[in-house]
This record gives structure tokens, sequence and C-alpha cells, in this order.
């Protein structure tokens, strides 16, 4: 029985045969939840596109590897922040179309389209794909001929082709563009308005392993973009469309940052010059900052610099970007400690305003401030603070007895001996003398109104 079921498995379903379900009445049957699409992995990319597709009225079952993350979203709640997930959380759970799994098989076997949302983060410059790997075997087991499976994380280019197929083929038994499909759709998100960003922000990108896949994609994901998809032609193609959408912003950051720190030099507000500069229609020039944060914009280039060194390529201009937006944290205190005298850095009082790597969430992966403890730290600074209206981090606590973070910002401000504005929150944007006193304030973020404190207690990047 078992030989014969092996050999079942192993004969091809050619793109020809009657029996191929056509995209239109594939997407029909997700609509009307006949067919179900599983999301693996509920976290920064997954929890707001199983949101997106629930507010379609698509069956979605979740999977998540944390015991946590899936015990909440069997209540109708997530730990992403995120607006519009609990909502969507919630009601699919209510009407019925947010199932919850623990077992990441039965997923596999019960779902049509089955989407890959897992992180991809950089471990010794090169990309981690253990997360994918694991869920890919997972789902490999419950594959069934004419299933569809679709990447979602940011990749190097021919990370599908290369690495997720040939494990789906091997572990199932079947083959990618023949008994299974295989499309790639790249995240497009940006945190704190996932949800719009993937109904209404622009157009979704698919690609497919072959022309079946691609109208799969076209015709499925159609549902929950309603500005359209962009057909691309590969998905190396489609990969790498992904990564210049980062690698734009690192190097324009890293613009920025370099001209911040001439127009220092030379006394100009480097604000005002960029912002007359961008009134010409041509000229793009990005903000500068104390450093560039999140699980995107950093790691990117990542990718790039190192498909790029094994195939031997130079990308002169992104490794050197990626330099410049690294040294950014240990430049910009180095400006803030010179507003307190040297005798009393080593008994100063400092104050961190922002944990997260950007105003408005709450995520602090990869985040500046964490450079800048780190480089306070190795000063054997005695007293930090750090607030965040919404980020927390009781592991940093426990690591490091002399820092404290809060949310009060009163207390976090009061009788310091200096300051330094790391995130971009707009609870910060009116900090003025009457709040800080003549406590010595260095904005990391340009987000402050110099005017609004004596010259001597203020300092920022590119003023």
């Amino acid at each position: 029985m078992t030989l014969l079921k092996d050999k079942k498995r192993e004969d091809p379903i050619s793109n020809n045969s009657s029996n191929l379900e056509s995209p239109e009445s594939i997407t029909k049957k997700i609509k009307t939840g006949e067919y179900s699409v599983a999301v693996y992995g509920l976290g920064h990319v997954g929890a707001p596109i199983a949101s997106s597709w629930l507010r379609s009225g698509v069956t979605v079952i979740g999977i998540d590897k944390s015991q946590k993350v899936v015990e909440n979203a069997k209540k109708g709640l997530t730990h992403i922040p995120e607006p519009g997930v609990n909502e969507a959380f919630s009601e699919g759970i209510r009407n019925g179309k947010f199932l919850v799994y623990e077992d990441p098989i039965k997923a596999s076997v019960d779902s049509k389209l089955k989407m890959i949302c897992v992180p991809v983060l950089i471990k010794n410059k090169t990309a981690d794909l253990s997360a994918v790997k694991e869920v890919a075997l997972a789902i490999s087991k419950g594959l069934k001929p004419h299933d569809i499976v679709s990447l979602h994380p940011t990749v190097p280019p021919l990370t599908t082709e290369k690495f997720l197929i040939p494990l789906l083929e091997k572990a199932s038994r079947l083959k990618a563009g023949r008994d299974f499909f295989v499309v790639y759709n790249p995240e497009r998100i940006y945190e704190g308005r996932a949800i719009f960003d993937i109904e209404e922000g622009h157009p979704g990108i698919v690609a497919g392993i072959e022309k079946h896949s691609l109208e799969l994609a076209e015709n499925i994901f159609s549902l929950i973009f309603r500005k359209g998809v962009i057909k691309i032609s590969s998905i190396k193609t489609a990969e790498a469309e992904k990564l210049f959408e980062g690698v734009y912003r690192d190097v324009n950051i890293a613009l920025a940052n370099e001209m911040s720190v001439l127009c220092e030099k030379l006394g100009i507000d480097f604000w005002e010059a960029k912002d007359a500069a961008n009134s010409q229609p041509f000229c793009h020039i990005h903000n500068p900052g104390i450093g560039v944060g999140g699980a995107c914009i950093p790691v990117y280039p990542q990718f790039i610099l190192d498909v790029a060194t094994k195939n031997k390529v130079e990308c002169k201009i992104t490794k050197a970007s990626r330099a410049i937006n690294d040294n950014m944290p240990t430049y910009a205190l180095s400006k803030a400690l010179k507003m307190i005298s040297k005798k009393d850095i080593k008994k100063a009082k400092i104050t961190i305003l922002g944990l997260s790597f950007r105003g408005g969430v709450s995520d602090t992966r990869l985040s500046p401030t964490y450079s800048l403890i780190k480089k306070l730290s190795q000063l054997k600074i005695p007293n930090i603070i750090i607030h965040d209206p919404i980020a927390n981090d009781e592991m940093l606590i426990a690591k490091n007895k002399t820092i404290k973070i809060t949310n009060d910002l009163d207390f976090s401000i009061k009788n310091r001996d200096l300051i330094i504005l790391a995130t971009d929150h707009t609870e910060y944007s009116t900090l003025s003398k009457e709040k800080t006193g003549k406590t010595p304030i260095y904005d990391g973020r340009g987000i402050l109104n110099p005017n609004s404190f004596d010259a001597g207690s203020f300092k920022g990047i590119g003023r």
C-alpha cells in the first residue's frame, strides 16, 4: 500500500490536465469559504495579512509557534499593537471564519493557500531562513495536489527558487509548477497602518513559479489588494524589487545624515535647506536621524551586500550607506556628551527619550537606543533613564541594573544632567524649556523647535 501511495504522489499533474481548476474558480471558493487560507506566523506581517483576509470574508487558519500568541488569537487578540487587527480577529472568531490551529501540518491539510509570513532577519551578515525552513517542512507534510504556497517576507533574490521550492519538493515528493503552485508576494506594510497599506495603500506585488502560479496569484490576491496587483515576470525579480524599496530608503537616509553632519560643521540649518530643496519635484531628501532601526531598513541592504559578495559584485553605495547609518548613534552621542563637562560624565544622570525604533510604534527591534545604551554602559554611566510612552524591555532592565524604563515623562526629565531624544514620538514634539528647564537636550530626530530652548541648552542633528 505504501509503495502505491508513494508512486501516486510522484506522478506529475500537467497544467493542461482537465482536472486542473481555474484561477477564477479557486478564487471564488476562497471568497465563499469553501477553500481556506492558512497564515503561518501571526506577527508584524502575518497578523495584518490575516486580518485583511478576514475583513474580505475569507476563512483563515492562523498558526504561530508561540503558545502565547496562539492563546491570544483564540480569544480574538493579538500581541501586535496594529490598528484593526484585534477587531478583525474578534469578528472572525465570532462568525467562525478565524480558526486558530496549534498543529501546522493539520493547517496545511485543511487549507488551499498556505502563506508563509514568518520573519527573516540577519545572522552572521546573511539571511536567517531557519523560520521559513521550519514552516516549509510542516507545510510539505500536509501539501496536496493543486495546493498553493506563497512566501511573504523580504528575502534575498533566488530564495524562493533555490531554497524554498527544493525543500517543499523533497519533503512532499510533489513537483512545484505541476503538482502544486508557488507564488511570491512581498509584504509592503508600514507599522501602524499595515491593514490600510494592504487594502488601500498601494498595489500588491505578485510573481509565480510559472504561468498558472502567476495567474493564481493575480486572481487570489486581488481579493485583498483593492489597488490591484503588479505582475512580475519572475520570482527573483519580485524578490529584488522588495529589497530595492528598503535599500533606496537606507541610501537616502545616509545621504541626509552625511549632509546634516556637513551642515553642522558649516553652521547651516540642514532642515531649512532640506525643505527648500524638496520643493523641487525631483528632489526627495529624507530626514537624518540618530540611527536607523527596525527589522526592515537596516536588514535589507545586508541581504543585497551578501548576495553581491557571493556573486563578486561591488555595491559601494549600499555598503557606504550602511556604514554611515550604523555610525550615527556613536556620532550623535559624542555631540550630546559635549553638552556636559568631561569631569561630570562619569556621574551623569542621563535620560534617553524613546526605546522603539520609530515614533508611534512599540517595536524595539534594532532600535538605535540600544546602541546608545551600549556606549553609555561602556562609559560606566551610573544612572540611565529610558522613557517611552508605549514600548518596554524587561530583559534589558534585568541585565543592566543602572537602567530604568518608565512611561512617566515628567519623572524622566526631572533633575537630569542630559536628555537625548532618540525616537520621534509625537509626545516629545512639544517639549520646551518650560518642561526641561536648564537641562541640556540633544534632538536626535529633528522634531523639536530650537527656539523653544535656551541657545546653550539645545543641540540637534543638522542644527
